[in-house]
């Protein structure tokens, strides 16, 4: 292939809701195929479900993109937040020191604890629609609840002031940069976001309360200890920005693709033991939280995907929402259907040992919204045309931008 037939990537798209036609092609024509990222380097796109299945959940394909041959896919000069080292973290992103930091950190977050929080979760929820109701028609969805919600739950769980969310905000924009922002902004955000986490750390090893992060201090403290301070920041930095950047995309993005085609929000509304496989299906067909489709992967050795050899020194991209709509794996891919028998199977959440841990809260949160939103408001509308519905760019995490509502 040469140099001028490789695509840039990320693709564009027609409308912001609906996957870029060229995935669909790449799945069935050349399902591991090139691509040139952002940065200039060129990496290898995953487009099948069983193949990107495999780059998820085999171990032999490294998330540490911080090494020579390792393409970067940021324009900035560290390659973005993947290429950047984690120098002092320890390796909880890899081998044995990955599966001790998911021990310690998967007592949380278990299916049944996150039951526990839905209550808090409603109520939280409840009073965040009551203010943005109290505004008036039409509402702003994605900062009066989109965005506050999962903000408030994560600082609820790791002992943080939810009054901090801007701050996040702009933290988590700006280290997630493609394209967005320079290497000088970049580490500014690193400086101040280690330094207001490690503060909180040491806040909460010192008058520990009912948390998550309370109780990882006391652990690390122990004769015994297992996460240095070095660690902890890594931890808790990494739920700041995955839970309150990935679950305050996926609201808004849930609400505009169910309001985008409202038999599916008035199908809820009939029937609400349809909220888990409507969330499913949501979670399943979306193409937009992520601007490259996936985690990279790094290899060392050459692999075999499909029926095609890739070399040593590869970076693999599994893009996940084309082996989401993969016909091989779901039956009318393209179709929501709540109904769906295999629907909860998608790779949205990875897979294997880097199967995401806040899984269960992400989807209490969006269960909730969605029960909420069915009740309280079922005449709900899009203000805009879904065609006018546009896409935050720039950044890896992608996302809506402001989703605006009427009722």
């Amino acid at each position: 292939m040469t140099a001028e037939a490789i695509p840039d990537f990320p693709f564009d798209r027609p409308m912001a809701l609906e996957p870029p036609p060229q995935l669909a092609d790449l799945r069935a024509k050349c399902p591991v195929s090139h691509v040139r990222l952002p940065s200039g380097d060129v990496a290898t796109l995953v487009t099948r479900y069983d193949d990107a299945r495999a780059v998820l959940a085999d171990p032999r394909f490294s998330r540490n993109l911080a090494r020579d041959g390792a393409a970067r896919l940021s324009t900035t000069e560290d390659g973005g937040l993947f290429s950047r080292s984690k120098e002092g973290a320890g390796d909880i992103n890899e081998g044995e020191g990955h599966m001790r930091w998911r021990r310690l950190l998967s007592r949380w977050f278990t299916a049944r604890k996150m039951e526990v929080w839905r209550s808090r979760v409603e109520v939280m929820a409840e009073d965040l629609l009551d203010d943005m109701l109290a505004k008036g028609s039409p509402g702003n969805l994605s900062s009066g609840l989109a965005l506050p919600l999962p903000v408030r739950v994560i600082c609820a769980l790791v002992g943080a002031p939810s009054e901090d969310q801007d701050k996040f905000a702009h933290w988590s924009r700006t280290m997630l940069t493609l394209t967005r922002n320079t290497q000088e902004e970049v580490d500014a955000a690193y400086r101040e976001f280690n330094a207001y986490v490690s503060d909180l750390v040491d806040r909460n090893r010192a008058n520990p309360g009912d948390d998550l992060l309370s109780e990882l201090t006391q652990i690390s403290d122990a004769e015994d200890g297992r996460l240095s301070q070095a660690e902890l920041i890594a931890t808790v930095r990494g739920l700041l920005l995955a839970g309150h950047e990935t679950t305050s995309n996926m609201i808004a993005i849930m609400t505009a693709m169910l309001l985008s085609d409202r038999r599916r929000y008035e199908a809820v509304i009939d029937d609400p033991d349809l909220i888990p496989g409507t969330v499913e299906e949501v979670l399943r067909l979306d193409s937009t939280l992520s601007a490259i489709g996936g985690v990279p992967r790094f290899i060392t050795e050459d692999v075999e995907l499909g029926e095609v050899t890739v070399p040593a020194g590869s970076t693999l991209i599994p893009n996940v929402p084309a082996a989401n709509r993969d016909p091989a794996k779901f039956t009318d891919p393209d179709r929501f259907d709540p109904r769906r028998d295999n629907g909860s199977q998608h790779l949205t959440f990875g897979a294997g040992r880097h199967y995401c841990l806040g899984q269960p809260l992400a989807r209490v949160e969006l269960q909730v919204v969605l029960g909420l939103l069915t009740r309280r408001l079922p005449d709900l509308r899009l203000r805009d045309a879904p065609e006018d519905l546009r896409l935050r760019t720039g950044g890896l995490s992608g996302g809506l931008q402001d989703v605006w509502v009427t009722w």
